[in-house]
C-alpha cells in the first residue's frame, strides 16, 4: 500500500531518509533554504546534493523544472556511465 502525504495525496518520492543535525548545521541548511527561497528543508537538502554530485560529476536532473518533478538525479547523458562523465 503506498504512503500518502500529510494532505493525503500519494507520495511521489518512494523513499525516505531521516538524518540528524547539529544546530550549526541545521542552522547552516535554513541560511541556505531562505537565500534560495527554497520552500522547504527537504528541497534545501536535495538542492546541496544535487549540487554536491554534480560538483563530482554525476549526471543532475533539471534545475528548471517544477518542484513536484524535482529530483536529484536525472537520466545520464549520452558517454556518461554509472554517474561518471569517463574523466
Amino acid at each position: 500500500m503506498p504512503e500518502n502525504t500529510a494532505k493525503g495525496n500519494p507520495l511521489l518520492r518512494g523513499e525516505r531518509l531521516q538524518i540528524m543535525l547539529e544546530k550549526t548545521e541545521l542552522a547552516a541548511l535554513d541560511d541556505f533554504r531562505f537565500s534560495n527561497r527554497l520552500p522547504s528543508r527537504a528541497a534545501a537538502v536535495r538542492e546541496l546534493l544535487r549540487r554536491g554530485l554534480a560538483g563530482e560529476g554525476f549526471s543532475i536532473s533539471d534545475p528548471d523544472g517544477s518542484s513536484r518533478s524535482f529530483g536529484v538525479l536525472g537520466a545520464p547523458d549520452a558517454g556518461q556511465v554509472n554517474g561518471s562523465n569517463g574523466a
